[in-house]
């Protein structure tokens, strides 16, 4: 049995190559640009107001206080979407600009609507201080200029990103495919009814890692049960995969030394370049990897216990997906914990957590009750996995602990 710093070793050693593709970006939330991706158009694309007011040229009221007031004739009213071209602007002269609007260059200021003093015909304006320079403007290319980057490749794209996309003209972006997980339910027990009697076990594994599909990084394909007698079939279908567009290959049970755990042995039958079965960890100590001699095609083997799959999902597959998309390794982030923890020092432990914030703004975790591997309502209750290390037995309240999302990756939140 390996350590799991091992296993990740071999994790990114394995890793396989997939295409590229080119999309619409308003399709490419939860996909992976390939390339950096870089503005091609300032933006703000003219300069333009940022309030509703009258704009006019700061250079006419340098000497103007209340004892020397001045009238500026309102030329016309520019509002966002028009053309903003005028004849030959003389000294004095203003143009009403509602939000947005673009403003022309004889002008470099705005006064607000709110400041303003009409004469009684609304033709004019009266000015009786000096108005600063570039206020309420918004210039052209304040935003982002030609050139600037907008998301580095190996991004994560989310909604913000198709916002920026689509404002500032980017209509193609070169993404990653995404990965082809064929999965497998392994057991006799494994019912899809809706009634089941005491000795079945409804299929919840695959509704659980298709429910991960929506909004992680692949294609989830329903391979089916293979039940306790299924070993030939399981062979063919590997076999038949190997011919097909399927990246990656997951089972659920099987995978321990019981009578009917035939996922390993049928697995060693085959040409494989990296392998490993068993990891020092829990919950998931019997999960197995295997790359595909010369083949673009791995193989996870994951415990059939509900939480041993997800948390061997989150902690093997995923790093995994990660990494063969080209995006940087994930990093946790640190909670204080709230519970003293114990256990044992040859292995790393995976807990269901709640994170938590304190009236000062400090984050803390607390481990629940119920952490055996069968055991669904600290999942529920969960936000958070903690990583309790190894080489270690006995954690201490107030000490940091590595914490990772259980709703998607710390990427997208910590930078």
């Amino acid at each position: 049995m390996i350590n799991y710093n091992e296993a990740k070793k071999i994790l990114i050693k394995s890793k396989i190559k997939i295409k590229d593709e080119l999309i619409n970006p308003s399709k490419s939330v939860n996909r992976i640009n390939v390339l950096d991706i870089y503005c091609t158009v300032n933006y703000p694309a003219g300069t333009n107001a940022a309030f509703d007011g009258f704009a006019i040229n700061s250079k006419d009221t340098n000497k103007l206080n209340k004892n020397n007031s001045q009238n500026f004739k309102v030329l016309k009213t520019i509002s966002a979407g028009d053309n903003p071209k005028l004849s030959r602007v003389k000294k004095y002269e203003a143009i009403e600009v509602m939000t947005g609007a673009l403003i022309p260059k004889s002008f470099d200021t705005i006064i607000p609507i709110e400041k303003i003093i009409f004469n009684s015909d609304n033709k004019y304006i009266n000015i009786n201080n000096r108005i600063k320079k570039n206020q309420h403007i918004r210039y052209v290319g304040s935003d982002y200029k030609k050139k600037d980057l907008i998301i580095k490749k190996g991004t994560i794209i989310q909604p913000s990103h198709i916002l920026a996309f689509k404002t500032l003209g980017i209509t193609k972006i070169k993404v990653k495919k995404k990965p082809n997980i064929l999965f497998f339910s392994t057991g006799n027990e494994i019912s899809n009814n809706k009634n089941i009697v005491s000795w079945k076990v409804r299929n919840s594994n695959s509704h659980y890692i298709k429910a991960l599909s929506k909004n992680f990084l692949f294609n989830y394909i329903d391979g089916g049960i293979l039940r306790d007698k299924d070993e030939n079939l399981f062979k063919k279908k590997i076999e038949k995969s190997i011919k097909s567009k399927i990246d990656i290959i997951i089972t659920s049970g099987a995978v321990s030394a019981g009578k009917h755990d035939f996922v390993p042995s049928v697995i060693k039958k085959f040409n494989l370049s990296n392998f490993f079965k068993g990891v020092s960890i829990r919950p998931g100590k019997p999960i197995l990897f295997a790359k595909l001699k010369g083949l673009d095609k791995v193989i996870f083997g994951l415990p059939g216990n509900p939480i041993s799959s997800s948390a061997c999902f989150r902690f093997f597959v995923y790093p995994y997906l990660l990494n063969i998309l080209g995006i940087k390794s994930e990093k946790p982030f640190k909670a204080k914990l709230k519970n003293n923890y114990s256990k044992s020092k040859k292995v790393i432990r995976f807990l269901k957590a709640i994170l938590t914030s304190t009236n000062d703004g400090k984050i803390e975790i607390q481990v629940l009750k119920g952490q055996e591997s069968f055991r669904i309502k600290s999942f529920v209750q969960s936000n958070v996995w903690g990583l309790f290390k190894d080489g270690r037995s006995k954690f201490k309240k107030g000490e940091l602990i590595d914490c990772y999302s259980s709703i998607g990756p710390n990427i997208n939140i910590f930078k």
